[in-house]
């Protein structure tokens, strides 16, 4: 069985969340998820994706690594990785970006068994929902992990 959900370490920027929110149920996330946020109202969307796809806020680091699932790889997204092009996705994944102004903390990557990073032309720094739909896009459409490509709709 494959599955994988996408999550923000200190979330800060609402608009963010619904980006990555809305991404996330395009291409298929079983779940989004944010760690410690900032933010103070809540994402809205005009699809209402809430009701398709959850959301879960931990308080904490350590509360989220007792509640994740079990056989689930932690895959940090984060400068210094395996570059996209050649990064394999495993069958169960939980992807975390970090905060918009500050990437994700040692003691976090610490608990990462993979770290993957986006390359760019000009510098690598995308922005957060951004970042984690290319991942989440390259994961569904870019056929590293053996299975069939999913049927899809174009826009």
């Amino acid at each position: 069985m494959s599955f994988f959900e996408i999550g923000i370490y200190q979330s800060k920027k609402v608009e963010n969340l619904g980006t990555l929110w809305r991404s996330a149920y395009q291409l298929g996330a079983t779940g989004i998820f944010t760690i410690n946020r900032r933010y103070q109202k809540q994402p809205s969307d005009p699809f209402a994706v809430e009701r398709h796809i959850p959301l879960r806020n931990y308080e904490n680091f350590q509360q989220f690594l007792s509640q994740r699932p079990m056989n689930a790889i932690l895959v940090a997204i984060e400068e210094g990785g395996t570059p996209l092009a050649e990064f394999h996705h495993p069958p169960q994944a939980i992807y975390l970006l970090g905060a918009e102004d500050s990437g994700l903390p040692n003691v976090v990557l610490e608990n990462c068994q993979l770290i993957v990073s986006l390359e760019a032309m000009i510098r690598p720094s995308y922005n957060v929902a951004v970042a984690g739909s290319i991942v989440m896009y390259d994961r569904v459409f870019g056929n590293k992990m053996g299975f069939p490509l999913p049927k899809s709709k174009m826009i």
